[in-house]
């Protein structure tokens, strides 16, 4: 099992930063793929991000793609999710996922697929 604790949410202006960071206790955390989702209020939780074992691989939902970037350090067990010119609508509390199948990104879309998570950190993006 892997536990996950995210960090680095907070408020920023519409065009500002921010680095999320996701820190993974437990044994093997390179044989996990990693993710980011995102949960809006009244809205179902959705994929933001994604990066496979090794970091050679990554997938980014269309509407973060050019701003977003996931990125992993295996050495300090920690995942992280570059987020540069923000929007009103990526306000949302933003998830770590782990998923530690080998075939993780067949569905890495579907949040149900993904067994770990920690408990979220809220990112508000002021217009």
């Amino acid at each position: 099992q892997v536990q996950l604790v995210e960090s680095g949410g907070g408020l920023v202006q519409a065009g500002g930063s921010l680095r999320l960071s996701c820190a993974a206790s437990g044994r093997s955390f390179s044989s996990y793929a990693m993710g980011w989702f995102r949960q809006a209020p009244g809205k179902e939780r959705e994929f933001v991000a994604a990066i496979g074992w090794s970091a050679g691989i990554s997938y980014y939902r269309d509407s973060v793609k050019g701003r977003f970037a996931i990125s992993r350090d295996n050495a300090k067990n920690t995942v992280y999710l570059q987020m540069n010119s923000l929007k009103p609508e990526d306000t949302a509390v933003y998830y770590c996922a782990a998923n530690g199948d080998t075939t993780w990104y067949r569905r890495r879309y579907d949040y149900s697929y993904w067994p770990y998570w920690g408990q979220g950190t809220h990112v508000t993006v002021s217009s």
